[in-house]
């Protein structure tokens, strides 16, 4: 069963989409692993997000066989090691946010594909990824981002890496819903999170040099309505460059086909469509006659850097495409609509109040 290929009228046809799709399947390795880039490493958040566009692409073999690398490659406390170089580890340390979108990756099988039976096989995968993450919930809320290589949790959390869990929470508990396993924990930890992303983004590491950290907490369905649109002008021009697309840092002239795609997904997410459209057109320069993506381009010398094509960048590509399509029952992925319900209430219930208090925030 393939599904309906997104297309983007004027921008991206139904072939590209495939072609693109296609270019991503070409990094694949025996195991199933998706590298950045033939050759390179592999880290279990990337990988996913691969799946996911080779799915939406028609790709459902490769997409599936990528899926069940992460259940072989998980440790057994849940995590998965940082990188990964043609099946050995290269880098041991933990990331939450990695391990947290398996979670993300499998609901959205579900939504493409409706197979219960890969829901049955890999939700113990999942139950174990969002145990472990959700382990590392540090006072105020936020998720410590990693654990290093000698099992140690960092006691710091990163604003885009918890923005992410958050949306994989929501993704967790929707599985659990679906296989009839509750998981009240998720529920309060995923509460806590997102008061934490919403009140006290002062709490988290300063990476604000990077777009990620800016648009994140939209995009993950954190902050959304008037609260999304004010934290978006806050600093669009900062990152914003018209008719190039968005800038990984805000120090650096260098425009980058990922982040473009996914501010242009948050802003999908949003109902600003016609943005969301003007900026997936505007990376399109990083295309490549083959489908695939450059990573960025450093401007205004219109020079490609780095000079590979990575298969995040093209998964970003499909994953936009499929949002501003409506092509697949996947294009709800970042509007959250089939997710678990928002965690606002239970942030309430969990008593998030009391817990800034003893945390000492005001």
């Amino acid at each position: 069963m393939r599904p309906d290929l997104p297309a983007v009228p004027g921008v991206l046809s139904a072939s590209d989409v495939a072609a693109t799709a296609a270019s991503i399947a070409a990094l694949q390795e025996p195991d199933g692993a998706l590298p950045w880039t033939t050759g390179g490493h592999t880290d279990v958040w990337n990988h996913v997000e691969a799946a996911m566009a080779l799915l939406v692409g028609g790709q459902v073999d490769p997409a599936e066989h990528a899926l069940r690398w992460c259940a072989r490659t998980q440790r057994p406390d849940g995590s998965w090691p940082m990188k990964v170089v043609r099946g050995q580890v290269h880098e041991a340390a933990g990331d939450t946010n990695m391990a947290a979108y398996v979670a993300v990756g499998l609901w959205h099988h579900w939504l493409v594909r409706r197979d219960a039976d890969m829901v049955r096989e890999l939700w113990p995968s999942v139950r174990r990824a969002l145990d472990w993450v959700t382990s590392h919930q540090l006072s105020f809320g936020g998720i410590a981002w990693a654990q290093d290589d000698q099992g140690r949790p960092v006691a710091e959390a990163l604003l885009a890496g918890s923005s992410s869990i958050h949306q994989s929470l929501r993704a967790g508990v929707a599985l659990s819903e679906l296989v009839d396993e509750p998981q009240p924990g998720w529920e309060l930890a995923g509460g806590r999170l997102g008061h934490a992303l919403r009140e006290h983004r002062d709490r988290f590491l300063d990476k604000s040099t990077f777009s990620m950290d800016w648009y994140y907490p939209v995009l993950s369905g954190a902050v959304r309505g008037e609260p999304a649109r004010a934290l978006l002008a806050t600093r669009w021009d900062d990152f914003v460059v018209p008719g190039l697309g968005v800038r990984c840092v805000d120090t650096n002239p260098w425009v980058t086909g990922a982040e473009t795609c996914e501010l242009a997904l948050a802003l999908e997410a949003m109902g600003e469509r016609d943005r969301a459209h003007e900026l997936f057109a505007d990376m399109q320069h990083l295309r490549h006659a083959d489908g695939g993506y450059w990573t960025g381009v450093v401007y205004p010398e219109q020079a490609t850097w780095p000079e590979e094509q990575t298969g995040f960048t093209a998964a970003a590509v499909v994953l936009a495409a499929d949002a501003l399509s409506d092509a697949t029952p996947g294009a709800d992925i970042m509007r959250g609509v089939t997710l678990a319900a928002d965690f606002d209430e239970l942030a309430l219930e969990c008593g998030c109040r009391s817990a800034d208090r003893v945390a000492g925030v005001s």
